[in-house]
C-alpha cells in the first residue's frame, strides 16, 4: 500500500557520505530520512565484496576525522584497509552516533519531483511511499552503478556468472574451476591472485592494460597506531590543506630538472610506499607534458618486466596506449607474479577481440575458451550513473537526463542550476575521485549543511545555483581538464567506457585545498552564485 511522510531532508544513500550527512542534518535539529537500496550501511563497501577488496588510500587517511573520540577509539590494523574492515567500521559509527533509526533499508529512490508551488521534493520510492521535504542531498556515490561488457550472449553461459560490484555475500570458491575474468582494473587487479590460487585454470581476458603499483600493505605497529593518535589533528590538517586529501609536500620542479638517477629515486620511493599520488605529484609537468609522463610510464613498465619472466606476457601487460594517472592506477598484491604461474594465461583483447559469451564460456576472434565460471571486472557508469538511474525533475519538469544530455553540469559540483534545495555530495566536477574521498566527501557534507543552516536563518523556502555561476564553474573546470593529459585518455574517469554518455572530464583537477578555498569563498560571501527565494 501507498503511504506518504514528511521530513526536512531526504538523503538518498547510507554509504560514508550519507552517514556523515544524516550525523550533520541531525545536529542542526531537522528531522532527516535516508533511503538505502542495501540492507545495510557502507556504500561501496557494502556492495564491493569481491576477493581481495581493498581501499587504495591508507587506513590513516580513509576515515572521518569529525568526532575524536572516535578517531581515539577505534585502531586501523593494517596500512591498507580491507572491504570487511571498512564495512565493520561504517557499522560501527552507525551504532555509535545511533544512525541506523533514521534509516530505511532494501529500498530504492525511483524519482525526485520538485514541486515549485509547493518549494518542496516529493521523493518516491519502490515500496510505494512518498516523502516529502524541502533539501534533498543525494549521497549515491560515484561508484555505484556496475556495468556488464557490450558483448552477446552473456545470457547464454550455462556456467556461474558473477561481478565483481555485485559479488555474493558468502563468497565463492572457485577451487578445480576454469576461471574466465574479463577486465584488469582495480577489481580484477585485487581479485586475480586470489582467484588464481583456486582455480584450476584462470583466464584473464585484458583490453586496457593497468599500471599497477605494488601496495605493500602490512600490519601497522603498535608504535605506529599511537604516532597516528597523538597527532591526528595535525595529520587531518594536513590532508586538508593538501591538492589530494594526502598530505604531500607540493613540488614546482619539471621531471627534466633533475638527474635521471634522482628522478629514478623518487619514483622508487613511491613504488616502495604504494603511493600512487605521490608519484603523480612528484614533478609539476607529469600531468601536462607527455615526454615527462613517459618517464614514470617506463619506469612501471621496467618493473613489469622483471617481476614477469615470460617476456610476451610482460610486455602484453605493458601500458603503452594513455598516460599513466589517467586512468585510475592500481595497487596490486601479487597480480604481475599470478601471471608467472603455468595455469594463468593471458589473453590480449587488442589482438584478438572478444565476440560473444557462448554456452560454454568466451570466444574470441582466434579461439574458444571452455569455462566453468565467468568473473565480469568491468567496471561502472561512474559519477553520474546513480543520479541518472533516478527520475529527477527540477524547475519547469525538466529532468536531469536532460539537463545533462551533452555532460554533466553543476556549480561546485554540489548544486544545479534549476534544481533548488537539491545538493550532491562528491558531484561531477568536484574533486572526489581525484582524491582521498574521505576527505572530499567531509568537506562536502560539512559545506551542504552550512548551505542549508544558511537558508534556513535566512526563511528562504528554497535556494538554487544561478545558471551564470553554473556555467562559469563548469567552464573553469573545462579548461583545467583540457590543459592536462587526462583528456587524451578513455577511461570511465571520461565516462568513454559506457557507450554513448558524453564524453567530459567527471571530476575536478584543480585540487582540494583550491577547492575548498573556493567553497569556502563562495559561502564568506552569503553563497555567491545561489539565489534564494523567500517564503511566500
Amino acid at each position: 500500500m501507498s503511504s506518504s511522510s514528511e521530513v526536512d531532508v531526504v538523503i538518498v544513500g547510507a554509504g560514508i557520505s550519507g552517514l556523515y550527512q544524516l550525523y550533520k542534518v541531525r545536529n542542526l535539529g531537522l528531522r532527516a530520512r535516508v533511503i538505502e537500496a542495501g540492507s545495510g550501511v557502507g556504500g561501496t563497501w557494502y556492495w564491493n565484496k569481491y576477493p581481495g577488496a581493498r581501499c587504495d588510500i591508507e587506513s590513516t587517511f580513509y576515515s572521518y576525522s569529525f568526532s575524536p573520540e572516535l578517531e581515539q577509539e577505534w585502531i586501523w590494523k593494517e596500512k591498507f584497509t580491507g572491504q570487511k574492515e571498512i564495512l565493520r567500521y561504517v557499522n560501527h559509527v552507525a551504532d555509535r552516533f545511533d544512525l541506523r533509526k533514521d534509516i530505511t533499508f532494501d529500498t530504492r529512490v525511483t524519482s525526485a519531483i520538485y514541486d515549485e508551488s509547493a518549494k518542496r521534493w516529493k521523493v518516491h520510492t519502490d515500496s510505494e511511499e512518498t516523502i516529502g521535504a524541502q533539501f534533498l542531498v543525494m549521497a549515491t556515490g560515484v561508484l555505484s552503478v556496475s556495468k556488464m561488457p557490450e558483448v552477446p550472449g552473456i545470457d547464454k553461459f550455462q556456467g556461474n556468472s558473477y561481478h565483481t560490484a555485485q559479488w555474493p555475500d558468502n563468497g565463492v570458491d572457485f577451487t578445480g574451476q576454469r576461471v574466465g575474468v574479463i577486465g584488469t582494473g582495480s577489481s580484477a587487479v585485487q581479485s586475480i591472485p586470489i582467484i588464481a590460487k583456486q582455480a584450476s585454470e584462470l583466464t584473464v581476458f585484458q583490453r586496457t592494460p593497468a599500471f599497477c603499483l605494488p601496495a605493500g600493505n602490512r600490519p601497522l605497529t603498535d608504535h605506529e597506531i599511537a604516532q597516528t593518535k597523538a597527532n591526528y589533528a595535525t595529520l587531518r590538517e594536513a590532508e586538508r590543506n593538501s591538492r589530494a586529501g594526502i598530505p604531500a609536500v607540493p613540488t614546482t620542479k619539471s621531471a627534466f630538472e633533475v638527474s635521471d638517477d634522482e628522478r629514478r629515486a623518487k619514483y622508487e620511493r613511491g613504488w616502495q610506499d604504494g603511493n600512487f599520488i605521490h608519484i603523480i605529484q612528484s614533478y609539476s609537468d607529469v600531468m601536462i607534458n607527455k615526454e615527462a609522463n613517459e618517464t614514470i610510464c617506463e619506469f612501471v613498465r621496467e618493473k613489469i618486466r622483471s617481476i614477469v619472466k615470460d617476456p610476451q606476457t610482460a610486455e602484453t601487460l605493458c601500458p603503452r596506449s594513455y598516460a599513466f594517472g589517467t586512468k585510475r592506477v592500481c595497487l596490486e598484491s601479487g597480480y604481475y607474479d599470478a601471471f608467472n604461474s603455468d595455469h594463468v594465461h593471458l589473453v590480449d583483447l587488442r589482438k584478438t577481440p572478444l565476440v560473444e559469451i557462448t554456452a560454454s564460456g568466451i570466444r574470441t576472434s582466434e579461439a574458444e575458451y571452455d569455462l566453468d565460471a565467468i568473473v565480469y571486472a568491468t567496471g561502472y557508469d561512474a559519477v553520474t550513473g546513480a543520479l541518472n538511474r533516478i527520475d529527477i525533475r527540477g524547475k519547469g519538469g525538466v529532468s536531469l537526463r536532460e539537463k545533462w544530455s551533452d555532460g554533466p553540469r553543476t556549480y561546485l559540483g554540489l548544486a544545479i542550476a534549476g534544481f533548488p534545495n537539491l545538493f550532491v555530495v562528491t558531484g561531477p566536477q568536484s574533486p572526489s575521485v581525484f582524491t582521498n574521498m574521505a576527505a572530499s566527501i567531509e568537506q562536502h557534507v560539512n559545506w551542504i549543511a552550512d548551505c542549508i543552516a544558511y537558508a534556513r536563518r535566512e526563511g528562504a523556502a528554497e535556494i538554487d545555483a544561478s545558471a551564470d555561476a553554473e556555467e562559469a564553474w563548469v567552464a573553469h573546470a573545462s579548461a583545467i581538464a583540457e590543459s592536462t593529459l587526462y583528456m587524451c585518455t578513455n577511461s570511465w574517469y571520461t565516462g568513454s567506457n559506457v557507450p554513448n554518455k558524453p564524453r567530459v572530464l567527471l571530476g575536478y583537477l584543480g585540487g582540494l585545498d583550491n577547492y575548498t578555498a573556493k567553497c569556502n569563498d563562495v559561502a564568506a560571501k552569503q553563497y555567491e552564485g545561489f539565489l534564494l527565494t523567500p517564503v511566500s
